[in-house]
This record gives C-alpha cells, structure tokens and sequence, in this order.
C-alpha cells in the first residue's frame, strides 16, 4: 500500500480549502503539481506546498497529519481509497463523498457528511447539521454510514434522504429534522425535540430528553428488521458496529404536523 504524507507545517491564519485533495485525484499528479494546488479561500492565495511538507509516494491512502478546525472540505467527493486525518477538521467535511473511507482522528466541524452519496466516514464527535444540505439544496445525506464514537451536535440528519449516521454518544436537540429517509442511531439518547417535521425515515435510541407533542406512542413491537439491520452493520463495520439492537422496541410515530411516516424507537 502506498500512501502520500501530508504534515501541516504550523495553523494557518486562515481557514483553507482542502475539497481538491483525494487519493485518486493526486496519485495522476507530480509533486510539484500537488505542491502549487490553490487551497486559500480569503484575498492571500494559498499553495498546498506553502503549509504541509509533502512526503511519500502517491496511491489508495492519504494521510494528513497535524490537521486543524481550520481545514475545511477534506474528503470532498471522495470516491475511492482511503483519506486519514490525524487531528480535527472544519466544515463540510465528506461533503458528498461518493465512496471509499475518510478517518477523522479528531473532531469534525458543522455539516459533517453533507449530500453524502456512499462510503464509510469515522470521526471523533460531529457539529452541528451532520450529513444536513447546505442552504439552497433539496437533500442532505443520500447514503453511506457515518460512525462517530462520541456526541453529534444538533438537526443532524437534516432533509436527510438515505443513508445511517451512528453515535456512540448522543444526538443534540431537533435531530432528524425535516428527515425524509435512512437511520440515526444513538447508543446513548437524542437530545430535546427529535423529529421536527420529519417525514419519513428511523431514529434509534434507548431514551429522548423530551418528545414533541406531535409524536405519537404505538406501543412494543417486536421487528424482525432490527435483527437484519444488527446483522448487516456487523458485517460491514466489524468493530465500528453498535451493540445488536433488542427484541423489542417502543414505536414512537411522527411527525404527525407532516405525514407522520417517521419513527422512534426506544430500545430501552
């Protein structure tokens, strides 16, 4: 496996723009052309050569070293090999991500994972707006599966369509809002308020600060889905999987201010 090393020399003094940077997109490039990639967003041009010392050889693995909330827009549209961020990102990380692995050894900013289409993205603790849209867009996240071992901040899974976002910590207040599709899965409780608008679409936790009044109990049920959902994120996370769901849940229905084809269930 070959891997190219990207060491950040010292904080930049502003915030940069890393979407240009995958595997793919630099194992066809020379190091001097890697080295002139623009990555500023503010008036003073900034090259990727000025702030990260580059070593090792171009292939499937891209490891940032010494990364900061400053970096913006690392593993956008990724789609193949594997990006590995040893520290903290700012916004927009994953942004629609298409495949392959981002590993974030660190804290990750607000909008973690929008339009994520497919992949598998790991990170530390997630902002606020994980896997949401940025304004102006229909969708949020549109496949893949998000494992954050700690907390995610609030509205994750914002007009999210398809796709899983799981905390081994808790989701923050409104998570699944105006959700249309796919899973959040807590292993520790959702936040005040779950489920604003939602329409569609399963949020999976053993508790909730507080429900909205337009969620409605449906009583225990005994799903056989649960135990292929457990099955299938064994499989495909090993490790990364959460604990298998049990034979029973409460079914929490809503939001019944839209079509209310949404739920809530309670493991515990």
């Amino acid at each position: 496996m070959s891997a190219l090393t990207l060491k950040l020399k010292a904080t930049p003094d502003q915030r940069l723009d890393l979407s240009a940077l995958s595997p793919a997109k630099v194992s066809a490039m020379s190091q001097g052309d890697i080295e002139r990639l623009s990555i500023g967003i503010g008036r003073r041009s900034v090259k990727l050569g000025d702030v990260f010392a580059i070593s090792g050889t171009p292939g499937d693995t891209l490891v940032i070293e010494g990364s900061t909330a400053r970096l913006d827009g690392i593993g956008t549209e990724l789609d193949q090999g594997t990006l590995i961020v040893e520290g903290d990102v700012g916004a927009y990380a994953a942004r629609r991500m298409k495949g392959g692995r981002l590993d974030i050894r660190g804290a990750a900013g607000a909008y973690l994972a929008s339009g994520l289409r497919g992949g598998i993205v790991t990170a530390k603790s997630a902002g606020d707006l994980a896997g949401a849209p940025k304004v102006g867009e229909r969708f949020g996240m549109l496949g893949g599966v998000v494992v954050i071992s700690g907390d995610v901040g609030e509205r994750a899974g914002d007009r999210m369509r398809r796709g899983t976002i799981i905390a081994k910590g808790r989701f923050g207040a409104s998570a699944g809002s105006r959700m249309m599709g796919g899973t959040l899965w807590t292993e520790q409780g959702f936040g005040a308020g779950p489920g604003p608008l939602m329409r569609r679409g399963t949020l999976i936790g053993p508790s909730v600060e507080r429900l909205l009044p337009t969620f409605n109990d449906a009583g225990l049920h005994d799903l056989n889905v649960l135990r292929l959902i457990s099955r299938y994120f064994a499989e495909t996370l090993g490790e990364l999987a959460p604990p298998a769901l049990p034979p029973k849940v409460r079914r929490i229905s809503g939001d019944l201010a839209t079509i209310g084809k949404g739920e809530i269930l309670l493991t515990a």
